[in-house]
C-alpha cells in the first residue's frame, strides 16, 4: 500500500505536515528521530491521518493535491 498522511507536532500545535510514504510507521518514527530536514526542529509528532492508495502513482497525485491551495482548504475542512 501507499499512504499520504497528515502529522502534527505536539511540542507545537498547529504545526502540521503532510507527506507520502509506503512504510507508514517508519516514516513517523524517521520523523520523530529528526531524520527529517522539513520536522526536524519541531517534533515529536503523532498520526493525525492516513490515507491508503493502492498505486504510488494515486498517494503522489493526493499528495501533490493537499499541498495546494485548495488542497490545503480542503485537508483543514474534512482532515484536520
Amino acid at each position: 500500500m501507499h499512504y499520504v498522511y497528515l502529522i502534527e507536532s505536539t511540542s507545537e500545535p498547529g504545526r502540521k505536515y503532510t507527506g507520502y510514504t509506503d512504510d507508514l510507521r517508519k516514516r513517523l518514527r524517521n520523523h520523530n528521530a529528526g531524520k527529517n530536514a522539513s520536522t526536524a526542529r519541531h517534533g515529536p509528532w503523532h498520526l493525525h491521518t492516513y490515507l491508503a492508495f493502492s498505486t504510488k502513482a494515486q498517494a503522489l497525485l493526493f499528495e501533490h493535491y493537499l499541498k495546494s491551495g485548495s488542497g490545503h482548504a480542503f485537508a483543514n475542512k474534512r482532515l484536520w
